[in-house]
Protein backbone atom coordinates (compact mmCIF):
# COMPACT_ATOMS: atom_id res chain seq x y z
CA UNK A 1 0.00 0.00 0.00
CA UNK A 2 1.49 3.41 -0.40
CA UNK A 3 1.97 6.23 2.07
CA UNK A 4 -0.31 7.79 0.43
CA UNK A 5 -3.36 5.52 0.87
CA UNK A 6 -2.51 4.79 4.22
CA UNK A 7 -4.92 6.09 7.20
CA UNK A 8 -3.66 9.16 8.75
CA UNK A 9 -1.65 9.15 12.68
CA UNK A 10 -3.40 10.81 15.38
CA UNK A 11 -2.81 13.04 18.04
CA UNK A 12 -5.99 13.82 19.77
CA UNK A 13 -4.52 12.17 23.27
CA UNK A 14 -0.84 12.48 24.29
CA UNK A 15 0.32 11.66 28.12
CA UNK A 16 -3.11 12.21 29.37
CA UNK A 17 -3.37 15.10 27.66
CA UNK A 18 -6.71 15.55 24.88
CA UNK A 19 -5.78 18.36 22.03
CA UNK A 20 -9.08 18.78 20.51
CA UNK A 21 -9.77 20.01 16.72
CA UNK A 22 -8.61 23.75 16.34
CA UNK A 23 -6.67 23.77 19.16
CA UNK A 24 -2.81 24.08 20.43
CA UNK A 25 -1.02 22.47 23.30
CA UNK A 26 2.75 23.12 25.07
CA UNK A 27 3.85 19.78 26.24
CA UNK A 28 7.04 18.21 27.47
CA UNK A 29 7.99 15.08 26.80
CA UNK A 30 10.21 13.47 29.62
CA UNK A 31 13.04 11.58 27.77
CA UNK A 32 15.45 11.03 31.13
CA UNK A 33 17.52 12.25 33.92
CA UNK A 34 20.76 14.20 34.81
CA UNK A 35 23.03 13.03 36.86
CA UNK A 36 21.45 15.61 39.18
CA UNK A 37 18.16 13.41 38.82
CA UNK A 38 16.47 16.09 37.54
CA UNK A 39 14.43 15.10 34.86
CA UNK A 40 15.44 15.45 31.32
CA UNK A 41 12.10 16.93 29.07
CA UNK A 42 11.89 18.10 25.64
CA UNK A 43 9.25 20.82 25.04
CA UNK A 44 6.36 20.35 22.04
CA UNK A 45 3.85 22.36 20.65
CA UNK A 46 1.04 20.00 19.11
CA UNK A 47 -1.52 21.99 16.89
CA UNK A 48 -4.49 20.15 14.77
CA UNK A 49 -6.81 21.49 12.29
CA UNK A 50 -9.91 21.61 12.26
CA UNK A 51 -10.53 18.75 10.10
CA UNK A 52 -8.13 15.45 9.60
CA UNK A 53 -5.13 15.14 8.08
CA UNK A 54 -1.55 13.98 8.14
CA UNK A 55 0.55 14.31 10.95
CA UNK A 56 3.60 16.40 10.25
CA UNK A 57 6.66 16.54 12.95
CA UNK A 58 9.03 19.57 12.24
CA UNK A 59 12.31 19.35 14.94
CA UNK A 60 15.82 21.54 15.27
CA UNK A 61 18.69 21.17 17.33
CA UNK A 62 19.00 17.48 16.96
CA UNK A 63 22.91 18.54 17.18
CA UNK A 64 22.93 20.86 20.17
CA UNK A 65 24.55 23.25 18.99
CA UNK A 66 22.43 24.09 15.53
CA UNK A 67 19.99 26.52 16.76
CA UNK A 68 18.78 28.06 12.92
CA UNK A 69 15.89 25.51 12.99
CA UNK A 70 15.24 26.37 16.90
CA UNK A 71 14.70 30.21 15.52
CA UNK A 72 12.60 29.30 12.92
CA UNK A 73 10.61 26.49 14.90
CA UNK A 74 9.71 29.37 17.83
CA UNK A 75 8.70 31.49 14.79
CA UNK A 76 5.93 28.71 13.66
CA UNK A 77 4.86 28.24 17.53
CA UNK A 78 4.66 32.38 17.68
CA UNK A 79 2.52 32.94 14.90
CA UNK A 80 -1.04 33.43 15.53
CA UNK A 81 -2.15 33.74 12.20
CA UNK A 82 -0.31 30.05 11.51
CA UNK A 83 -3.71 27.89 11.70
CA UNK A 84 -4.04 24.82 10.27
CA UNK A 85 -7.10 23.92 7.80
CA UNK A 86 -6.43 19.76 8.14
CA UNK A 87 -4.12 17.65 10.22
CA UNK A 88 -1.63 18.05 13.18
CA UNK A 89 1.64 19.70 13.63
CA UNK A 90 4.22 18.77 16.50
CA UNK A 91 6.65 21.68 16.62
CA UNK A 92 10.15 20.66 18.58
CA UNK A 93 12.25 23.22 18.79
CA UNK A 94 14.92 21.36 20.39
CA UNK A 95 15.81 17.56 20.40
CA UNK A 96 18.77 17.27 21.90
CA UNK A 97 18.73 19.18 24.93
CA UNK A 98 21.80 18.35 26.95
CA UNK A 99 23.70 19.27 23.75
CA UNK A 100 21.55 22.40 23.52
CA UNK A 101 22.28 23.14 27.45
CA UNK A 102 26.01 22.80 26.77
CA UNK A 103 25.85 24.67 23.28
CA UNK A 104 27.35 21.37 22.11
CA UNK A 105 25.97 19.52 19.21
CA UNK A 106 26.70 15.93 20.99
CA UNK A 107 25.31 14.44 24.19
CA UNK A 108 27.44 14.88 27.58
CA UNK A 109 28.62 11.17 27.01
CA UNK A 110 30.26 12.47 23.66
CA UNK A 111 28.00 10.49 21.15
CA UNK A 112 25.94 11.80 18.14
CA UNK A 113 22.71 11.64 19.27
CA UNK A 114 22.06 11.58 15.33
CA UNK A 115 23.71 8.11 14.99
CA UNK A 116 21.65 6.13 17.40
CA UNK A 117 18.42 6.05 16.10
CA UNK A 118 16.01 3.87 16.58
CA UNK A 119 17.65 3.69 19.85
CA UNK A 120 16.56 0.91 22.72
CA UNK A 121 15.13 1.54 26.05
CA UNK A 122 17.56 0.63 27.95
CA UNK A 123 20.73 1.33 26.35
CA UNK A 124 23.34 4.21 26.62
CA UNK A 125 22.00 7.57 27.27
CA UNK A 126 21.68 8.59 23.43
CA UNK A 127 20.14 5.34 22.78
CA UNK A 128 17.56 5.69 25.51
CA UNK A 129 16.69 9.76 24.29
CA UNK A 130 16.54 8.46 20.38
CA UNK A 131 14.29 6.04 21.79
CA UNK A 132 11.96 8.50 23.45
CA UNK A 133 12.06 10.50 20.04
CA UNK A 134 11.02 7.58 17.75
CA UNK A 135 8.61 6.20 19.55
CA UNK A 136 6.93 9.21 21.15
CA UNK A 137 7.35 11.88 18.24
CA UNK A 138 8.42 9.85 14.86
CA UNK A 139 6.01 7.13 15.13
CA UNK A 140 3.04 9.53 15.71
CA UNK A 141 3.73 11.60 12.46
CA UNK A 142 3.11 10.55 8.44
CA UNK A 143 6.05 13.17 7.41
CA UNK A 144 9.09 14.62 9.27
CA UNK A 145 11.12 17.82 8.62
CA UNK A 146 13.88 18.43 10.56
CA UNK A 147 15.94 21.44 10.79
CA UNK A 148 19.96 21.74 10.66
CA UNK A 149 23.25 23.87 10.06
CA UNK A 150 26.62 22.94 8.89
CA UNK A 151 29.09 21.97 11.51
CA UNK A 152 31.34 24.33 13.56
CA UNK A 153 33.44 27.01 11.48
CA UNK A 154 31.34 25.79 8.78
CA UNK A 155 28.46 27.60 6.22
CA UNK A 156 25.77 25.78 4.57
CA UNK A 157 23.66 26.97 1.73
CA UNK A 158 19.67 26.11 2.48
CA UNK A 159 19.96 22.68 0.62
CA UNK A 160 17.33 19.91 1.28
CA UNK A 161 18.49 16.70 1.80
CA UNK A 162 16.14 13.58 0.73
CA UNK A 163 16.24 10.06 -0.53
CA UNK A 164 14.84 11.28 -3.69
CA UNK A 165 14.05 7.46 -4.97
CA UNK A 166 11.28 7.27 -2.72
CA UNK A 167 7.85 9.03 -4.07
CA UNK A 168 6.21 10.48 -0.81
CA UNK A 169 10.11 11.57 0.15
CA UNK A 170 10.31 13.37 -3.67
CA UNK A 171 7.31 15.16 -3.22
CA UNK A 172 7.75 16.74 0.45
CA UNK A 173 11.21 17.76 -1.18
CA UNK A 174 10.23 19.16 -4.18
CA UNK A 175 7.45 21.04 -2.57
CA UNK A 176 9.46 23.06 0.43
CA UNK A 177 10.85 25.04 -2.58
CA UNK A 178 14.96 25.01 -1.73
CA UNK A 179 16.77 25.80 -5.14
CA UNK A 180 19.15 22.97 -4.24
CA UNK A 181 18.36 19.70 -3.30
CA UNK A 182 20.69 16.82 -2.25
CA UNK A 183 19.69 13.36 -3.31
CA UNK A 184 21.20 11.03 -0.50
CA UNK A 185 19.67 8.34 1.93
CA UNK A 186 21.50 9.78 4.93
CA UNK A 187 23.74 8.22 7.73
CA UNK A 188 23.67 5.42 9.11
CA UNK A 189 21.71 5.04 11.99
CA UNK A 190 20.38 8.83 11.42
CA UNK A 191 17.01 10.71 12.50
CA UNK A 192 15.96 11.13 8.65
CA UNK A 193 16.70 7.44 7.23
CA UNK A 194 15.49 5.87 10.10
CA UNK A 195 12.47 7.72 9.81
CA UNK A 196 11.53 6.55 6.57
CA UNK A 197 12.10 3.01 6.58
CA UNK A 198 9.40 3.51 9.54
CA UNK A 199 6.93 4.90 7.32
CA UNK A 200 7.32 8.49 8.55
CA UNK A 201 8.85 10.19 5.03
CA UNK A 202 11.52 12.75 6.31
CA UNK A 203 13.68 15.54 4.44
CA UNK A 204 16.22 17.55 6.34
CA UNK A 205 17.13 21.07 5.76
CA UNK A 206 20.51 21.72 5.89
CA UNK A 207 21.30 25.38 6.71
CA UNK A 208 23.73 28.57 7.57
CA UNK A 209 26.02 28.23 10.78
CA UNK A 210 26.07 26.80 14.34
CA UNK A 211 25.10 29.19 17.04
CA UNK A 212 22.93 31.50 15.56
CA UNK A 213 19.83 31.66 14.52
CA UNK A 214 20.08 33.52 11.08
CA UNK A 215 17.31 36.22 10.16
CA UNK A 216 17.13 34.95 6.50
CA UNK A 217 18.16 30.87 6.98
CA UNK A 218 14.94 31.17 9.63
CA UNK A 219 12.74 32.86 6.63
CA UNK A 220 13.74 29.95 4.29
CA UNK A 221 13.06 27.38 6.97
CA UNK A 222 9.06 29.00 7.85
CA UNK A 223 8.26 29.23 4.47
CA UNK A 224 9.53 26.10 3.19
CA UNK A 225 7.74 23.82 6.01
CA UNK A 226 4.59 26.10 4.97
CA UNK A 227 5.01 24.92 1.78
CA UNK A 228 5.08 21.41 2.26
CA UNK A 229 2.03 21.76 4.65
CA UNK A 230 -0.04 23.34 1.29
CA UNK A 231 1.14 20.43 -0.67
CA UNK A 232 -0.37 18.15 1.85
CA UNK A 233 -3.45 20.20 2.12
CA UNK A 234 -2.98 21.16 5.72
CA UNK A 235 -2.55 24.70 5.06
CA UNK A 236 -4.29 26.86 3.12
CA UNK A 237 -2.73 29.47 0.26
CA UNK A 238 -0.19 29.39 -2.50
CA UNK A 239 3.28 27.82 -2.16
CA UNK A 240 6.40 30.35 -2.70
CA UNK A 241 8.31 28.03 -4.94
CA UNK A 242 11.76 28.96 -6.61
CA UNK A 243 12.36 29.77 -9.92
CA UNK A 244 14.74 26.68 -10.68
CA UNK A 245 15.41 23.87 -8.59
CA UNK A 246 18.63 21.34 -9.51
CA UNK A 247 18.82 18.07 -7.93
CA UNK A 248 22.43 17.04 -6.72
CA UNK A 249 23.86 13.91 -6.60
CA UNK A 250 27.07 13.88 -6.06
CA UNK A 251 28.89 16.08 -4.20
CA UNK A 252 33.27 16.19 -3.24
CA UNK A 253 34.60 18.54 -0.16
CA UNK A 254 37.52 20.17 -1.68
CA UNK A 255 40.61 20.03 1.18
CA UNK A 256 43.08 22.18 2.07
CA UNK A 257 46.48 20.57 0.67
CA UNK A 258 49.01 22.92 2.89
CA UNK A 259 48.67 24.59 6.51
CA UNK A 260 47.93 28.07 5.73
CA UNK A 261 45.81 30.99 5.46
CA UNK A 262 43.09 30.88 2.82
CA UNK A 263 41.75 33.61 0.34
CA UNK A 264 38.34 32.61 -0.91
CA UNK A 265 37.45 33.61 -4.11
CA UNK A 266 34.13 31.79 -4.24
CA UNK A 267 31.28 32.47 -1.59
CA UNK A 268 28.51 30.23 -0.53
CA UNK A 269 25.65 29.57 -3.65
CA UNK A 270 27.92 30.64 -6.31
CA UNK A 271 27.98 28.61 -9.09
CA UNK A 272 31.61 27.52 -10.66
CA UNK A 273 32.89 26.03 -13.45
CA UNK A 274 35.39 22.81 -13.39
CA UNK A 275 39.52 23.80 -12.52
CA UNK A 276 37.70 27.77 -11.52
CA UNK A 277 39.56 28.87 -8.39
CA UNK A 278 37.96 28.51 -5.03
CA UNK A 279 40.87 29.34 -2.62
CA UNK A 280 44.31 30.48 -2.81
CA UNK A 281 46.67 28.93 0.49
CA UNK A 282 49.18 31.32 1.68
CA UNK A 283 51.58 31.88 4.52
CA UNK A 284 51.02 34.38 7.14
CA UNK A 285 52.94 36.56 5.27
CA UNK A 286 50.46 36.42 1.99
CA UNK A 287 52.69 34.70 0.18
CA UNK A 288 50.94 31.94 -2.42
CA UNK A 289 51.71 28.40 -1.58
CA UNK A 290 48.51 26.76 -3.65
CA UNK A 291 45.52 27.41 -5.27
CA UNK A 292 42.18 25.08 -4.89
CA UNK A 293 40.33 24.37 -8.06
CA UNK A 294 36.75 22.98 -8.40
CA UNK A 295 36.98 19.48 -9.62
CA UNK A 296 33.43 19.79 -11.65
CA UNK A 297 31.48 22.06 -12.92
CA UNK A 298 28.65 23.24 -9.89
CA UNK A 299 27.56 24.67 -6.96
CA UNK A 300 29.39 25.67 -3.58
CA UNK A 301 26.99 23.88 -0.72
CA UNK A 302 29.25 24.82 2.09
CA UNK A 303 32.58 26.22 3.18
CA UNK A 304 35.00 26.48 6.11
CA UNK A 305 34.26 30.34 7.65
CA UNK A 306 37.72 29.82 9.51
CA UNK A 307 40.77 30.82 7.03
CA UNK A 308 43.36 28.82 9.10
CA UNK A 309 43.89 25.62 7.81
CA UNK A 310 45.79 22.43 8.01
CA UNK A 311 46.27 19.99 5.32
CA UNK A 312 43.57 18.07 4.96
CA UNK A 313 41.02 20.64 6.37
CA UNK A 314 37.68 20.90 4.41
CA UNK A 315 37.44 24.26 2.49
CA UNK A 316 34.49 23.91 -0.04
CA UNK A 317 31.95 21.29 -0.68
CA UNK A 318 31.20 21.40 -4.37
CA UNK A 319 27.96 19.98 -5.70
CA UNK A 320 28.19 18.14 -9.43
CA UNK A 321 26.10 20.08 -11.87
CA UNK A 322 25.47 19.57 -15.43
CA UNK A 323 25.95 22.23 -17.46
CA UNK A 324 22.86 23.07 -19.02
CA UNK A 325 21.51 23.09 -15.49
CA UNK A 326 24.37 25.52 -14.51
CA UNK A 327 23.85 27.68 -17.70
CA UNK A 328 20.05 28.33 -16.94
CA UNK A 329 20.35 28.31 -13.15
CA UNK A 330 23.04 31.72 -13.57
CA UNK A 331 20.48 33.00 -16.22
CA UNK A 332 17.21 32.68 -13.66
CA UNK A 333 19.71 33.67 -11.13
CA UNK A 334 20.33 36.75 -12.62
CA UNK A 335 16.43 37.95 -12.96
CA UNK A 336 15.69 37.31 -9.29
CA UNK A 337 18.09 39.31 -7.39
CA UNK A 338 15.69 40.84 -4.97
CA UNK A 339 14.22 36.54 -4.37
CA UNK A 340 14.54 34.83 -0.89
CA UNK A 341 17.28 33.09 -2.34
CA UNK A 342 19.52 35.76 -3.20
CA UNK A 343 18.78 37.75 -0.02
CA UNK A 344 20.61 33.94 1.75
CA UNK A 345 23.38 33.90 0.19
CA UNK A 346 24.18 37.42 0.27
CA UNK A 347 24.05 37.31 3.82
CA UNK A 348 25.87 33.97 4.00
CA UNK A 349 28.58 35.93 1.40
CA UNK A 350 28.95 38.80 3.99
CA UNK A 351 30.79 36.03 6.74
CA UNK A 352 33.85 35.29 4.44
CA UNK A 353 35.78 38.12 2.43
CA UNK A 354 36.25 37.05 -1.54
CA UNK A 355 39.10 38.21 -3.39
CA UNK A 356 39.64 38.03 -7.28
CA UNK A 357 42.21 35.23 -7.84
CA UNK A 358 45.53 36.48 -9.15
CA UNK A 359 46.83 35.65 -12.37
Amino acid sequence: MSHSARTHKHVEEWDGTTIAPGSSCDLDLEVGESSSGMSIKIPLHVRRGLDDGPVVFVSAALHGDEINGTGAVRALVQDESFQLRAGSIILVPVLNVPGFERHSRYLPDRRDLNRCFPGVASGSLASRLAHSIFDEIVRRSDYGIDLHTAAVRRTNVPTVRADMSEPEVRRIAEAFGSELILNSKGPKKGLRPTACAAGCPTIVLEGGEVWKVEPTIVECSVQGVKNVLIELGMLDGAPRLPRYQITVKTTKWVRAERGGFLQFHVAPGEIVERDQPLASNTSLLGREQNVLTSPFDGVILGMTTLPAVSPGEPVCHVGRMTKRARSASERLAREQDDSLHERVLDDLAANVTVVEPTE
